[in-house]
């Protein structure tokens, strides 16, 4: 009988442990005033689609903020900064533009729009008034992703499947790094030579997040371009795809900015 009792009361208390979980996530994740009306606009980089924010998103409605995933057709930059303005246009109220990877020089673009209130750069690319992604890697040695590349009659590029293993999202779980190379999606060869006209971080404050393990967009170039747009910082002990593997330390950041954006 003794046993029984003892069993039940753990029961009962295991039961508790776990109908209490949920309660304490929810009160530490409840809207906030300063966030609502707010908007974030989340665009993808290379490789990917909308869906590759899909840990982050939960996280930034569970504070209150509207959330957009854009979806780029990586097809120019000209077509991803289309898609993006089509997005922030649609908002009502600030914005906050997030940018990952090859996304950082569409924001960069983009961010233009009266709308935008911050940035914020994920593993991402922050060039300059006239810059290029060519322009940003000139003179540095090869990433170790290079020989990796696969480019299909028409110009556009994908990893392949150990590149993604091995470079891209090396932090994941095999099965879904294996998921990600049978989804991505091309990216244009030739937006890499394509250059920003006005870098919006001049006139926007920003943030970026770096991933101390990115095979694919060297930390220390990263940190780099941070320190030029006078960026705040978080690193993160992820891969390229920290969005994935750290949503929380993603989404802390984005919520750092959307507090200051008027």
């Amino acid at each position: 009988m003794i046993r029984f009792l003892r069993r039940t009361l753990a029961s009962a208390m295991m039961l508790g442990s776990l109908f209490a979980l949920p309660v304490a996530h929810a009160a530490q994740t409840a809207p906030t005033a300063d966030l609502q009306g707010k908007n974030v606009v989340l665009v993808h980089g290379a490789f990917a689609d909308g869906s590759s924010w899909d840990k982050v998103i939960p996280l930034l409605q569970a504070r209150g903020l509207h959330v957009v995933a854009v979806q780029n057709p990586l097809d120019s930059l000209a077509g991803d900064v289309a898609a993006t303005r089509r997005a922030i246009d649609a908002q009502q109220g600030p914005v906050v533009l997030v940018g990952h990877s090859w996304a950082g020089v569409v924001v960069s673009e983009a961010g233009n729009d009266d709308k935008v209130k911050a940035l914020v750069y994920v593993a991402a690319f922050a060039p300059d008034n006239g810059q290029s992604i060519s322009d940003i890697t000139k003179g540095l040695p090869p990433p170790v992703w290079a020989d990796q590349l696969q480019k299909d009659s028409a110009g556009y590029l994908t990893l392949s499947t150990q590149g993604v293993l091995d470079d891209f999202a090396q932090d994941l779980p095999v099965a879904q790094r294996r998921l990600i190379a049978a989804t991505q999606a091309p990216w244009f060869a030739g937006c890499i030579d394509e250059k920003v006209t006005k870098a919006a971080w001049h006139d926007k404050p920003s943030w970026f997040v770096i991933p101390r393990h990115d095979r694919m967009i060297d930390p220390q170039l990263q940190a780099q371009m941070a320190a030029r747009i006078g960026a705040q910082v978080t690193r993160v002990n992820g891969s390229h795809v920290a969005l994935v593997s750290q949503p929380q330390a993603v989404a802390d950041a984005i919520i750092a900015a959307a507090r200051k954006a008027e």
